[in-house]
């Protein structure tokens, strides 16, 4: 017998037109808080980044290819990761499917991290992905969109991330992951310690090109990018919702069959 209330058909329909009524304020309000995104005042990029890709060294202008919108997703897949980010892995799942429509929308979709070209392609053969995926190593690139940070800045709480300051870091001398915490499940997953998988940070940061100049226009950090959970819609949807009392619950596509 369930423990959730139950109820008749037209008590049900009352109960959803009522939910229906938030649905659409929600709906409305979120397309308000796009066009407050899009009214953001953009700041010109003078600096030089480069990356390496799949057809070799490439600025950050050339990443637009062809396009005037430039969309990145900062993965979290440091040099010293054996593997990438599991929560990373499991956004990336979702974008691989839709960043062709993108590209033909005149966006264009390129995921950056801080890995090896070499690491970051035998990975994505791994999972089974086709979106770019570029190298920022030996670039600013991640520093400067708050997306990496030195174990100085982290062992001072110099650590300026999702726009707030954090204290310094608890360092566990020898601690190597599988603790309880979802930081130490992940970095244990990813084939490093816990400091150095907070070290990298994920995050979206949005760029256009406009009369031959670079322009970022927004970026977002932590919980700013639940949107992009292909998952996480769906159970929002479902009889139980996200359901993740239990913890950390999602691995990497290829993982389940193996628990």
């Amino acid at each position: 017998m369930t423990k959730h209330p139950t109820g008749t058909r037209e008590a049900w329909m009352r109960a959803r037109l009522d939910l229906l009524t938030a649905e659409k304020e929600l709906t409305q309000r979120n397309d308000e808080l796009a066009r407050q995104r899009q009214a953001l005042p953009w700041v010109r990029i003078d600096k030089d980044y480069h990356f390496e890709t799949d057809q070799g060294s490439a600025s950050l202008k050339d990443l637009f290819d062809g396009r005037s919108q430039l969309l990145v997703y900062h993965f979290m897949f440091g040099p010293d990761y054996k593997a990438g980010c599991p929560s990373c892995s499991a956004i990336a799942d979702g974008f691989n499917g839709i960043f062709l429509h993108l590209e033909n929308h005149d966006v264009r979709l390129v995921a950056v991290s801080r890995a090896p070209l070499a690491k970051l392609q035998a990975y994505r053969q791994r999972m089974g992905w086709h979106f770019p995926w570029v190298s920022s190593a030996g670039s600013d690139f991640n520093a400067d969109f708050n997306v990496w940070f030195s174990e100085e800045q982290q062992r001072e709480g110099d650590i300026y991330y999702n726009y707030r300051r954090e204290s310094a870091f608890e360092w566990r001398a020898g601690k190597q992951g599988g603790g309880q915490r979802a930081e130490d499940k992940f970095a244990d997953m990813s084939g490093t310690d816990t400091a150095t998988y907070q070290r990298d940070r994920p995050g979206l940061s949005a760029f256009a090109l406009q009369e031959g100049a670079v322009y970022h226009t927004y970026s977002a950090y932590a919980r700013g990018l639940d949107a992009l959970w292909g998952m996480y819609p769906w159970l929002d949807r479902a009889p139980k919702g996200r359901n993740e009392s239990g913890g950390v619950w999602w691995k990497r596509h290829d993982e389940y069959a193996k628990s």
